[in-house]
């Protein structure tokens, strides 16, 4: 398991984890907004590397989470910029892109599009089951890992999005905030709080009649 730094922040992949993605479009927040958020998060995680306490990385964990509550209150209750995903055509070509690697880069469990940013949880043990339908002992070599099925699903929605509006230049923010889920408790809650967005952003009464929420019939009764 290999643990990368971007933006000070670690980004842990484990190999067939399930992960929980937020990504924006590249207007979704104002650059002071975020400077501010980083800054706020760099000085605490400065103190940490410091102090360097026992629960070292359950601090940094914490700070993750609390500069994506951050981030994502921002998102939801201040829209900023176009908006793109708010167009039903747009929204539309991400939902198509989702779907169509769903089965063979990950197993598709819910996402949710809103007007500035998209919600996704992804399943990778499907890249690590064989045709017979046995969990593989090593790593296929054709392995996809998280960061660049993030680049296949955002650069064929920019392109496709950007011809549909007319525009050019960047469609998504470049980063997104990825986690890996630890246990099942928190696989519900994530569940919960995906189809619920919308919901709590005042854009639908039930997340079932919000036209851009997904769930998977796996998980229908959960």
């Amino acid at each position: 398991m290999k643990t990368e730094y971007r933006n000070r922040l670690p980004h842990i992949a484990p190999i067939g984890a399930t992960f929980f993605v937020t990504f924006r479009l590249g207007d979704s927040l104002p650059q002071k907004l975020i400077a501010r958020l980083k800054l706020q998060m760099e000085a605490e995680i400065s103190r940490l590397e410091k102090e360097k306490p026992a629960n070292y990385e359950e601090a940094i964990m914490r700070q993750r989470k609390l500069f994506f509550k951050n981030y994502d209150h921002q998102l939801d209750q201040k829209p900023f910029g176009e908006c793109y995903l708010k167009q039903p055509k747009v929204a539309q070509i991400v939902m198509d892109k989702l779907h169509e690697m769903d089965g063979d880069k990950y197993d598709l469990i819910a996402y949710c599009i809103m007007p500035n940013h998209v919600h996704l949880l992804v399943d990778f043990s499907a890249q690590m089951i064989d045709e017979d339908g046995f969990y593989l002992r090593q790593i296929p070599e054709n392995y996809t890992q998280l960061h660049k099925v993030m680049q296949l699903i955002k650069g064929s929605t920019s392109y496709y999005a950007n011809q549909l509006l007319g525009r050019k230049g960047k469609f998504w923010q470049k980063d997104s905030y990825d986690h890996y889920i630890r246990n099942e408790k928190e696989f519900r809650n994530i569940i919960r709080y995906i189809l619920q967005n919308p919901v709590k952003a005042g854009l639908t009464a039930a997340w079932e009649d919000f036209p851009f929420t997904y769930l998977s019939k796996k998980y229908s009764g959960s």
